[in-house]
């Protein structure tokens, strides 16, 4: 296994953040795949991967660099910069640290995430992170802007989420949850990953937690400046690692379909309506109004007059978590949704 020593400060001033780059990213990853987690990853599969294939087709340059910077293993580290600041810079701004990188570093991320030599038409280019910032923008512009606001939403629904429950379970129930393989050990250690990597320590830098709405996850962390004698991936022992900035990019709890979601039961919707059997279908965590609209669609007027209906048939309750009030089941609302969900007859 993988894992990172954080230290308390560190992990203290970890934040959540948004980052279009990576959402591309995350949707680079999927049609290099081709697999879908899901019916909502399925379903934006079918719409896009044709074209992807098509254009990859035509640029064989291209095709190889993706396959190359999409290794078993790693991402080749110029592809995935972490966020800056408090992330959510537009799109573009982000991309420009890619397109920005030297043809010299390009080529020492690519040796490293390759899955094997690279193949002779990627040596000695100088246009490698053109390339990739082009792909990147053609799948943002193509794939993921079209429905950028409802993604955008779903995020930020997750991190409101999150936020909730760190402020009332803590970092290691919130890191258990976030990304497969990865758990908090005690004693300042965070598995990363169940794939047997160096040990990283991380002391004193920014650690950033970036949701996509994708099922990809990887981490990333800044290129350490040239001359510091150091590799992005130190020695198999603990030792400062020497990124300012690391980042754990995970897939948020929201989708991006309706159908994908499990359907409130047929009795329970002709019985309290479709909408709020629906809404209290959802609420098997707390969840805000936020997430709540990201998740039905539904307008937030509406979604707040049925989680009124639903709190004054005592079936749901609140309750305040920072800034954001999260809506959950009551025991009543919780018998009646496992009514529905019957386990088998007994003797």
């Amino acid at each position: 296994m993988s894992w990172w020593q954080v230290d308390a400060d560190t992990l203290a001033g970890g934040r959540f953040v948004v980052s279009p780059l990576a959402e591309a990213l995350a949707g680079l990853k999927t049609l290099h795949h081709g697999r879908a987690a899901h019916l909502g990853e399925r379903q934006w599969l079918d719409a896009h991967l044709r074209d992807y294939r098509d254009r990859l087709a035509g640029d064989p340059v291209t095709a190889a660099l993706v396959r190359a910077a999409l290794g078993r293993r790693w991402n080749a580290t110029f592809l995935t910069p972490t966020p800056l600041g408090d992330g959510d810079l537009p799109f573009a701004e982000e991309l420009e640290r890619v397109r920005g990188t030297a043809p010299a570093a390009v080529l020492a991320d690519l040796a490293e995430s390759a899955d094997g030599p690279l193949p002779p038409l990627l040596l000695h280019r100088d246009d490698l992170a053109r390339r990739a910032a082009e792909l990147l923008d053609w799948v943002w512009t193509e794939t993921v802007l079209p429905s950028w606001p409802r993604r955008r939403r779903i995020i930020e629904a997750d991190i409101v989420a999150r936020t909730a429950r760190l402020a009332l379970h803590g970092w290691a129930t919130t890191l258990n949850e976030m990304r497969p393989g990865m758990r908090w050990l005690g004693a300042d250690r965070l598995q990363i990953t169940v794939c047997d990597s160096p040990a990283m320590e991380l002391s004193g830098v920014e650690l950033m937690f970036v949701p996509v709405t994708l099922s990809q996850s990887w981490v990333c962390w800044d290129v350490p400046p040239p001359g510091d004698g150091r590799s992005p991936h130190p020695a198999p022992r603990t030792v400062p690692h020497p990124a300012r900035r690391h980042a754990v990019v995970y897939p948020c709890s929201g989708v991006l379909v309706d159908d994908d979601r499990r359907p409130a039961p047929k009795a329970l919707a002709a019985l309290a309506g479709p909408a709020r059997a629906a809404l209290l279908t959802l609420l098997d965590t707390p969840k805000s109004t936020t997430q709540l609209v990201a998740l039905t669609g539904l307008p937030l007027g509406s979604v707040g007059r049925h989680l009124r209906i639903l709190r004054e048939a005592h079936l749901i309750e609140r309750r305040r978590a920072g800034r954001s009030v999260l809506y959950y089941r009551t025991a009543a609302g919780q018998v009646l949704v496992a009514a529905q969900h019957p386990g088998p007859a007994g003797p």
